[in-house]
């Protein structure tokens, strides 16, 4: 209410600058304001008439009075200088679009939002009050101008200082780049395809998926720059980028493909496709990713990558037939966004310390346990990450490779050809290594191969999945591994989970009832405040966009194999036993481990339960 007032007053305030200055008592020729008028007013009587009576007026010399800047009707109005108030106003709209900007960009960027809005909000008002003011309209609107126009220039470079280059405002790129982008709109081409191509839209380049699976394919990435909703294609991924988004899916409808991006694990809705351009952008992700376009029903997979400002970001495409059409998923691979040191899984002091040292022995068998999605392949490499990769042989079982490591020989699997985990163990195994890490153990034989290269002196790392540790370790008796070969080979065993972290500049505390801490068996008195997403936001964070939780974090549960459990491994494998074994030796559950997180204020109790029951 208070802004829409404001406006209005300062659209008032225009106005009146542009009122033309009425003659009452001045000299004949400050009459003559304008060039177009004065003929008009040359052709009026110059003696003055004399007028009789009680009511006479007072005899105006030289010119015929008249009122506003109507001369020919000057009973009528005619009050308003448009030729004046159209640039006042103009430079009012601008001033109320930039205010806004600076607002909403420095809230993103982290700048001084309450000085930087001060500052364009008194540069504004002092402007228009100028332009009020000053007798001579020129000189009031270049000072209203510059008053405008300079603030605007100290936020710019401010915040061009603190940004990347293509992230620069008002720059010669930026400016050539905003003008190709309204010309190509309009259907304007300015330069040859390529160029125009580049200048349109998000500053990302595909690069196609070779035949060979070595670099990318040119080819490719020049068919899809020709087709049908490849501008759509490009700001569907950089969108996703910058949400963080893990995944990307499109679903077809009757009349629409709907898009939902993966963010910090859960799904949210974005803006939809038509059905039309909805499939020219799904099948330039299936060409992209050297897949069969006029294959709709039989799911297929493939991999392409692209060049982002400087980096590389690599993508997994999968698709499937349905009744409606074909969906697509594409896994958003970025390398920035990777974890690289057991410091940054958030593991706690104790935990971290014994991973560590057995990621360091010479031999064994680390499994690391959880359902999709929980981040078990990064845990994996970050612990690979802790090895020395030029002192030790290190090689990589795949499907397909996701994250690249320096010096680490790493096989992606090729199921067209018969190449799978199995078959790739056994041949490696003849390639010395020292340290092996499989993708996932899904099959007995593939469990027996693992197990016995841990028995044989290699350090084996594998994923698997189950819910918990003790799962896991049945799950390899399960698949048909020996009792005894478990025991002698396994070293610890993983859980994990991932839960959403709370966003620091927007949480909120509250005082947990006395109900929910006995549940979570904490006494009352020692705690005094949880922790949870704003519940009645005044305005939208920038640093979450309004989602209430920024990054996730991992809730673990680390089972070390003793020589206890080895023992009732081999004898007598019993779930309960173990787990009580394994309480003796201090291990906390995943659930002890969320808690321990919440009373830090990490994340919400909500999201704990939600992630783990």
């Amino acid at each position: 209410m208070f802004k829409s007032l404001f406006v209005s007053c300062l659209i008032c305030m225009g106005m009146w600058a542009s009122l033309p200055a009425v003659a009452q008592a001045e000299p004949a020729d400050s009459f003559i304001a304008t060039a177009p008028i004065a003929p008009v007013i040359a052709q009026l009587p110059t003696t003055p008439t004399k007028l009789t009576g009680p009511t006479a007026y007072p005899v105006v010399p030289g010119r015929r009075f008249y009122r506003g800047n109507n001369p020919i009707r000057p009973e009528v109005g005619g009050y308003l200088n448009l030729l004046r108030l159209i640039p006042i106003v103009g430079l009012l709209v601008l001033w109320v679009w930039s205010t806004y900007w600076i607002d909403q960009d420095s809230r993103g960027l982290k700048l001084d939002a309450a000085q930087w809005n001060a500052i364009a909000l008194l540069s504004g008002v002092a402007a228009f009050l100028l332009v009020l003011v000053l007798p001579h309209f020129g000189i009031g609107f270049l000072a209203m101008s510059l008053l405008y126009a300079v603030p605007l220039g100290l936020y710019i470079r401010e915040r061009n200082g603190r940004v990347p280059e293509n992230s620069k405002v008002m720059t010669p790129r930026h400016i050539e780049k905003v003008v190709r982008r309204q010309l190509g709109r309009l259907g304007i081409d300015m330069g040859n395809r390529n160029t125009r191509e580049e200048s349109i839209g998000p500053p990302i380049e595909f690069m196609g998926k070779s035949v060979s699976g070595l670099g990318g394919d040119e080819g490719r990435s020049r068919q899809v720059e020709n087709s049908k909703g490849y501008l759509a294609a490009k700001e569907l991924v950089y969108d996703a980028i910058l949400r963080r988004s893990t995944d990307i899916h499109l679903e077809p409808m009757k009349d629409q493909v709907a898009t939902r991006y993966r963010v910090d694990g859960v799904m949210y809705p974005a803006e939809p496709f038509d059905r039309a351009v909805g499939d020219a952008v799904i099948n330039i992700f299936k060409v992209l990713g050297a897949m069969d376009i006029t294959e709709r029903r039989r799911p297929q997979d493939g991999s392409f990558s692209a060049d982002l400002e400087g980096r590389q970001i690599d993508f997994r495409v999968a698709t499937q037939g349905t009744q409606a059409g074909e969906k697509l998923s594409l896994r958003i691979l970025d390398q920035a966004n990777s974890v690289s040191q057991l410091a940054h899984l958030g593991l706690r002091k104790q935990v971290q310390k014994s991973l560590a040292n057995i990621i360091h022995q010479p031999h064994g068998l680390l499994l690391s346990c959880g359902p999709t999605g929980a981040g078990k392949s990064t845990t994996l490499f970050a612990a690979l990450n802790e090895i020395d990769s030029y002192q030790r042989n290190i090689i990589t079982v795949e499907d397909p490779v996701e994250y690249r490591l320096e010096n680490v020989s790493q096989i992606e699997i090729n199921s067209k050809s018969g190449q799978n985990f199995a078959t790739s163990l056994r041949s490696i195994l003849r390639q010395d290594p020292d340290v092996l890490m499989v993708g996932e153990i899904r099959d007995g034989e593939t469990a027996k191969i693992a197990c016995q290269a841990a028995n044989t002196g290699h350090m084996v790392f594998s994923t698997i999945h189950a819910n918990d540790t003790f799962t896991a370790l049945f799950r390899l008796l399960d698949l048909g591994v020996e009792p005894f070969v478990v025991s002698t080979s396994i070293t610890a065993i993983l859980g994990q989970r991932l839960v959403r972290k709370l966003c620091p500049d927007c949480k909120e505390a509250y005082k947990p009832s006395t109900e929910l801490l006995k549940k979570a068996n904490l006494a009352p008195g020692k705690i005094e405040a949880f922790y949870r997403p704003p519940t009645n936001p005044q305005y939208e964070c920038p640093s979450c966009n309004g989602l209430g939780f920024r990054g996730r974090i991992g809730v673990f549960e680390l089972l070390v194999i003793t020589d206890r459990i080895r023992d009732m491994i081999r004898e007598n494998p019993s779930m309960s036993a173990i787990k009580a074994e394994a309480r003796k030796e201090g291990i906390l559950y995943m659930q002890e481990e969320g808690l321990r997180l919440v009373v830090h204020g990490a994340t919400s109790m909500q999201e704990l339960l939600r992630v783990i029951k």
